[in-house]
């Protein structure tokens, strides 16, 4: 199935071993995987390569996942992101879903619960990102209807500006 889309996955855990294992599980699964052992390791691989979905380790030197989180959902909106950690708490959980994460698991997880949650959120960011091109589609043919050629030039720009 070499026509078949991979959904591309940025891993992010400062635990090495770890890391390599579960990277090779998802690989073994057919998902084109990332590597990335800090969060500011992460955000430089997501600058050079676009992800369908991220799976952070919350507690990391450096940036924690919470951080990184933040600033990679502030820069990349239809990135879809999964919280792994093996420090869960309440209140842990409510920040990061507040600051957008798709789902908040817990180490030790279950492989299988990993897998539907990737897809879970795989299916989300087509989604909402199919429902931005709807509308989008929409206001360009709202556009060519009753503008001038200049006017459909500068309205697209804006547009093309707002999808940044």
């Amino acid at each position: 199935m070499e026509d078949e889309q991979k959904i591309k996955i940025l891993l992010v855990d400062d635990e090495v071993k770890f890391l390599e294992s579960i990277a090779r599980r998802l690989e073994l699964r057919n998902f084109e995987v990332t590597t990335a052992t800090s969060g500011e390791e992460s955000i430089a691989a997501a600058e050079k390569y676009l992800f369908d979905v991220a799976i952070l380790d919350l507690q990391m030197p450096g940036l924690d996942g919470a951080q990184v989180l933040t600033r990679l959902k502030e820069r990349h909106k239809y990135l879809e992101i999964i919280m792994l950690t093996g420090h869960a708490t309440v209140d842990s959980a409510v920040e990061c879903t507040k600051l957008g994460a798709f789902q908040y698991l817990e180490k030790p997880y279950a492989f299988d619960k990993l897998l539907e949650s990737i897809k879970d959120a795989y299916k989300a960011r087509l989604k909402r990102k199919f429902e931005h091109n709807e509308k989008r589609y929409e206001e360009i043919q709202k556009l060519s209807l009753g503008s001038s050629p200049f006017g459909i030039l500068k309205a697209l720009a804006r547009l093309d500006n707002e999808d940044k």
